[in-house]
């Protein structure tokens, strides 16, 4: 039986083609430098502003801003959903609050955001907590209502309080909702933080990855934006691969269970 390549190794390969593709087409193309850079320019760039400590400042911060956003967001999200799992006039609130905020997207928010609250880091993790308070209640609330009902039956024979039937069983029964939720809460987390910093600028006279963008396109470089973007590229992929695949391979996967 052939072995098969490690999905590392046949991304890789797929990535290298896409930059040879990408430099041949810079290079000979007649394409304006100014409309797409070479790779070797790109890389340039970006291995100096790495150097210099700017690039390596602004994502150390944008980090920062969606750690936060995540980590009240998602505490948000348990409480809310566990308690309209509990409580039926909680339920029918967090339904009314679904049905508003959930379709509603975050960049829609930034004039009111703005108005009610400035320009600074605390209106950005506004737009982060609400980019991802609403997937995690939607997803935790359906781990909830598939829960097998021997799960709920231990937790009635074991006669545990309200507090500890949630902690005890329905969050770790709805254990992959959980993850599901927050891996979308994060995709879209992610996005409003780079549109937020880029409309916000920077704050306290430092700004993140997206006013690092920002100021190279005002200053038309072109391949100071292609470093930025490759910058979040390469985040989202970390997170992807070795945050949530490492998560659900020892939870998870590990456990049996299924989304």
């Amino acid at each position: 039986m052939k072995k098969q390549l490690s999905p590392w190794v046949n991304r890789s390969l797929y990535i290298l083609i896409l930059l040879v593709v990408w430099e041949a087409t810079a290079r000979y193309s007649g394409v304006s430098p100014l409309v797409l850079p070479p790779v070797s320019g790109v890389f340039k760039v970006l291995f100096s502003s790495l150097l210099d400590g700017s690039l390596a400042a602004n994502t150390l911060l944008s980090l920062g801003l969606i750690a936060a956003g995540l980590g009240i967001g998602s505490t948000l999200g348990i409480l809310l959903a566990v308690g309209a799992a509990r409580w039926k006039p909680a339920r029918d609130l967090v339904d009314t609050l679904l049905l508003i905020f959930h379709p509603l997207p975050g960049i829609a928010l930034f004039p009111l955001v703005i108005l009610w609250f400035g320009v600074g880091y605390f209106s950005i993790v506004i737009l982060i907590v609400h980019s991802v308070l609403w997937p995690m209640v939607t997803n935790l609330l359906s781990g909830f209502e598939s829960l097998p009902e021997i799960y709920r039956m231990v937790g009635t024979n074991y006669q545990l309080k309200p507090a500890a039937f949630s902690f005890y069983i329905l969050l770790p029964g709805s254990f992959p909702q959980f993850i599901a939720g927050f891996k979308i809460g994060w995709a879209r987390a992610w996005r409003a933080l780079i549109s937020a910093e880029m409309i916000f600028g920077a704050a306290g006279g430092l700004g993140g990855l997206g006013w690092f963008i920002f100021k190279r396109r005002v200053f038309m470089d072109t391949p100071g934006i292609f470093a930025g973007l490759i910058v979040i590229i390469v985040i989202g992929m970390l997170v992807e691969d070795l945050i949530f695949t490492a998560v659900e391979k020892r939870t998870v996967l590990r456990w049996g269970m299924k989304s």
